[in-house]
């Protein structure tokens, strides 16, 4: 399939990034003014303003000119530590009663964990749709043909195995087998299997190959050589879509992890990551793929977006978090110059990954042999 063209591509990056950073931004919002501190401004996209109005709260909404983010400025949030200032101490004892330096540290810390959570949410919601809409697929972790000559055959595993664990972990349904060889190309994969009423171990390790897609992206990814028994489509409720969705978001979490942490170790390329190049062109490629990729691929992102926020980083969600639980537990906060370094050194380490990231992502791209 052809790729998109460069407009299709930026329509489809606004589409993906716009409403998950509204949406984040609004859960930040809404726990905010919960427990009563004003915002002085709600901006989508950083730098200057293209479009805005001031609502009778006193918020100024903002669609401003770079659209790679956005931010939710509450009152009295004058520092990026978000340290009380000589400037907020000397607002009105009233004024300053709305600011959100003065909430207490459990509330600050519901108000930063409001935008992580609603990117969760959000995935879950479009998941638990999917479900509602096209039934729930139920694969059980049952061998029904094993490829001549693959690596499964090698290891003997035979038609009607069951496979109850992967490296260590326990086996629910195929999809979840599947994920766990994918992801550990020439690794040993430790398997149980269940055989005749008795279990088994299977001493296999993953093949590994690069699979190219239908628009040119390389992937390399383990395989083993079997096929399911039998797969199905069951009808869901609403509880139970949203249960089995919920499980889905976090195993997505756990990949995440997963490869993160082989890239740490070196078992996975770094050029894997991408940036807001990539971001954009896979938006394109997914939105001529149809609706329904399209807005899979926007609940991933909205679980990512989730996730990198929750990382405990200096200036992501995640650091303010893990300064608001030192507080918590000391009963007093972090010291404003400690605050200031960290902040420092966390704004240094973001800015190095997306440079290297889009560094990766215009290497990767065509015009520049990739």
């Amino acid at each position: 399939m052809q790729s998109p063209g460069l407009l299709l591509t930026l329509l489809a990056f606004v589409l993906v990034l716009g409403p998950l950073v509204f949406i984040h931004e609004m859960g930040h919002y809404l726990v905010g003014r919960l427990f009563g501190v004003k915002a002085d401004s709600f901006s989508i996209g950083f730098g200057k303003e293209i479009a805005g109005w001031t609502d009778k709260r006193g918020t100024r909404w903002r669609l401003s000119a770079l659209p790679l983010g956005g931010y939710v400025q509450f009152a009295g949030d004058m520092n990026p530590a978000s340290t009380p200032s000589a400037e907020w101490l000397s607002l009105p004892a009233e004024e300053r009663e709305r600011t959100f330096q003065a909430k207490p540290v459990w509330q600050r810390a519901l108000i930063v964990l409001a935008g992580p959570l609603t990117n969760l949410l959000f995935a879950v919601l479009i998941l638990a749709g999917f479900m509602l809409a096209y039934g729930k697929p139920v694969i059980a972790p049952v061998v029904g043909s094993v490829e001549p000559g693959s690596v499964a055959a090698s290891s003997g595993l035979q038609p009607g195995d069951r496979v109850v664990s992967i490296r260590g972990a326990e086996v629910s349904d195929f999809v979840d087998l599947m994920i766990a060889i994918k992801l550990h190309p020439g690794e040993p994969l430790d398997l149980l299997v269940q055989r005749g009423g008795k279990i088994l171990p299977i001493a296999a390790v993953a093949g590994a190959r690069d699979e190219t897609d239908k628009f040119g992206n390389k992937e390399r990814i383990g395989f083993l050589g079997i096929r399911p028994a039998h797969a199905e489509l069951r009808q869901v409720g609403p509880l139970e879509a949203i249960g089995d969705a919920t499980v889905q978001t976090r195993t997505m979490i756990g990949i995440e992890i997963t490869a993160i942490s082989q890239i740490i170790t070196g078992k996975r390329d770094v050029k894997t990551l991408g940036g807001p190049i990539k971001i954009a062109k896979v938006s394109g490629e997914q939105f001529v793929s149809g609706w329904a990729s399209f807005v899979l691929f926007i609940a991933g992102i909205s679980i990512n977006l989730g996730f990198i926020n929750l990382l405990p980083i200096p200036v992501l969600d995640g650091g303010h978090l893990a300064f608001y639980a030192v507080e918590a537990f000391s009963r007093r906060p972090v010291s404003q110059r400690g605050q200031e370094w960290a902040f420092r050194t966390g704004l240094a380490l973001v800015v190095a990954l997306m440079l290297f990231v889009t560094f990766n992502d215009v290497a990767s791209l065509r015009v520049f042999g990739g």
